[in-house]
């Protein structure tokens, strides 16, 4: 008689500001050289290592089988993103497990999962009443190398202990409702993932912060990806942005980065030609999974 093979174990973990590098290696560890492996990428964790111990605990999740890790997520309000490890492409029985506990932990509101293209977990999330998201599409974006330009008479400079008030006025000019601040940016820059970010300032003739861009390495010979880009409402039109944006790029690229990546709402129609207009190429658009609210 043929022994029985055991059920697939999946375990779960929530990670901390300080166990965050296991979630950064196996995000590493999973993207490809021409492009980001999903939604999910080292420097999403890096940037969201801005927050508080309690608040990255709360939202950011290791799982793991037998063989190791198999997926990282990250919450964010009604939206879980989440990277993969390739071998669950192959694995069914692993997609259809993580599939059911992120339809469960999302809890019982609207909700909406991002995944990489083409995942069985997504394939696995319909045969839980959810659908794809018609309304929304987000844009990948990709580029290799750029030329480094800057508007006549602006400043590109590093952003460092003197520099980051501006660079976190620019932040919160940006982004209505930021909420960064000096100390969020000293605890992204004294993270576990500090290594990987990279951050220029543009400033107009006259010295006032303009635009700011940061960028997050995953490994030598991997892509690196942008997170966030902003440029202060008063100084857009005048080439701030995209010199922001190629000075990270060409700094990146320098330091082991096998392309860039940015991902955007097709929506955000200013970014979009941002991008572009830095040497950026739109390689895929990618819709997430939506669930409706759940009837009690």
């Amino acid at each position: 008689m043929s022994s029985r093979i055991p059920r697939l174990k999946l375990y779960e973990r929530q990670v901390g500001r300080a166990e965050a590098l296991v979630a950064i290696a196996a995000l590493a560890a999973w993207t490809p050289a021409g492009r980001t492996g999903g939604p999910l990428h080292p420097g999403d964790v890096g940037w969201h290592l801005r927050f508080e111990d309690d608040l990255v605990r709360d939202s950011l999740r290791l799982w793991s089988d037998q063989s190791g890790p198999v997926a990282v997520t990250l919450s964010d309000g009604p939206v879980l993103y989440a990277g993969l490890a390739p071998r669950v492409a192959a694995d069914r029985e692993l997609a259809d497990m993580l599939a059911w506990r992120f339809h469960q932990i999302v809890g019982d509101g609207q909700a909406w999962c991002a995944l990489p293209e083409d995942s069985p977990v997504g394939t696995a999330l319909l045969r839980h009443d959810w659908t794809r998201d018609p309304d929304e599409p987000w844009v990948l974006l990709v580029c290799e190398d750029l030329p480094v330009s800057a508007p006549a008479g602006s400043r590109v400079v590093a952003v460092d202990e003197d520099t980051a008030p501006a660079r976190v006025a620019v932040q919160r000019a940006a982004f209505e409702g930021s909420t960064f601040t000096v100390e969020r940016w000293r605890a992204m820059r004294g993270s576990v993932a500090a290594s990987l970010c990279v951050e220029s300032l543009v400033l107009t003739p006259d010295g006032q912060p303009a635009a700011a861009a940061t960028g997050w390495l995953a490994a030598p010979g991997r892509c690196a990806l942008l997170e966030p880009v902003g440029t202060h409402p008063e100084q857009r039109g005048h080439g701030y942005g995209r010199a922001a944006v190629r000075s990270v790029c060409a700094r990146l690229r320098a330091e082991g980065a096998s392309a860039v990546a940015v991902l955007t709402p097709a929506t955000n129609t200013a970014a979009v030609a941002l991008y572009r207009s830095a040497g950026f190429r739109e390689v895929a658009q990618q819709r997430p999974f939506h669930r409706p609210l759940l009837s009690t």
